[in-house]
């Protein structure tokens, strides 16, 4: 690894560069370079701020060094440049570009029938709490219910800074032990619940073209099929390029389903963009704990014991009843701690 001082020096040039290109007039007629050069300038402000801490830090140590008159806070000194040496690390490790944005969360039934949906409804409930419990704002897309009270898949977005790099963590399979009210045995039954978490893509970063999109109406149904409306407002909208198919029903209005439907599919593109890229470089730069894969096995929640095992970092506590309520942080920040340590790990 280059030397620190080396690495800032970089960071400064870069930093420098972005503030150029972003004062320039003719930059504002590409709002997709626009967009993306104030992204960058603002990742890198953190690094830069600290950066510049520690160099007159490690300035005022030296000269403390130097001055007898000055000997007594060179200690004192040498501590502050230690910490903000170790800052300074985890700063210039990699960030991901996406841990800014707001977020669309996919909650689904897995395995169990009934059991399931009604843990993949208990399962959006917990992450829309925990959204609420962080100060973000939620937003229902769509919820498709079954007849049994439970939810065979929902789609919420969280909005607020920094929504990614909070809810990513939650992305895979959700795995529940418990004694369903229907199970006269009392006997446990296992069911599962995924979770997809994807960036909501702006529009300058994904571009669709109309020519790829097939777009079907129909009238919306509730469950069991019956019908909801007597119009069509129903969205389907095919995009052909990659077969993703996305289905808006919730709204009256077939604009407003369209317009959901859009932020969904853009949302997936913009995913499936990002899984690409970070597939042809995984070993060099996405460092990250488990693959967040939807059928990865993330948690599990044990409902005798009310017990919680993340099993990405080998992390268990016995208080279900508050993690169902949305009492997540410490597992976001365990997980993120991980993050941190093998990303700084692998750059020195």
């Amino acid at each position: 690894m280059a030397t620190l001082d080396a690495l800032v020096e970089e960071l400064e040039r870069s930093y420098g560069e972005l503030q150029q290109r972003l004062a320039d007039p003719s930059v504002y007629a590409d709002h997709r370079e626009a967009a993306d050069l104030g992204r960058r300038l603002k990742e890198l402000e953190p690094a830069v701020r600290v950066a510049r801490e520690w160099q007159q830090a490690s300035t005022d140590l030296a000269d403390a060094r130097q001055d007898p008159e000055l000997a007594s806070i060179a200690d004192e000194l040498a501590a502050d440049v230690g910490r903000l040496e170790d800052e300074l690390k985890l700063a210039l490790v990699e960030r991901d570009p996406a841990d800014g944005k707001d977020v669309i969360v996919e909650v689904r039934q897995g395995v169990g029938g009934d059991e399931a949906a009604l843990w993949a409804a208990e399962v959006a409930r917990m992450l829309q709490r925990y959204a609420e419990r962080r100060g973000y704002r939620t937003e229902v897309l769509s919820a498709n219910e079954n007849e049994g009270g439970g939810m065979k898949e929902t789609v919420f977005a969280v909005k607020g800074d920094g929504a990614y790099s909070v809810f990513k963590w939650e992305g895979g399979t959700h795995r529940v032990q418990r004694v369903p009210a229907t199970e006269s045995q009392g006997r446990i039954h296992t069911s599962t619940a995924t979770v997809a978490v994807m960036p909501e893509a702006e529009d300058v970063e994904i571009e669709i073209e109309d020519k790829d999109l097939k777009i079907d109406v129909y009238r919306s149904t509730g469950p069991g099929g019956q019908s909801v409306n007597t119009t069509d407002s129903a969205v389907r909208i095919t995009h052909g390029p990659t077969g993703i198919v996305v289905s808006m029903q919730d709204e009256k209005s077939q604009l407003q389903n369209k317009q959901k439907a859009m932020r969904v599919l853009r949302a997936r593109l913009y995913e499936a963009e990002r899984e690409r890229q970070q597939a042809e470089v995984a070993a060099a730069r996405r460092l990250q704990v488990g693959t967040g894969e939807r059928a990865e096995k993330i948690r599990t929640y044990n409902f005798p014991e009310s017990r919680l095992t993340d099993h990405r970092i080998k992390h268990t506590v016995h208080r279900l009843d508050q993690i169902l309520d949305g009492d997540l942080e410490e597992f976001t920040d365990a997980l993120q701690s991980e993050e941190r340590r093998q990303a700084l790990e692998a750059a020195v």
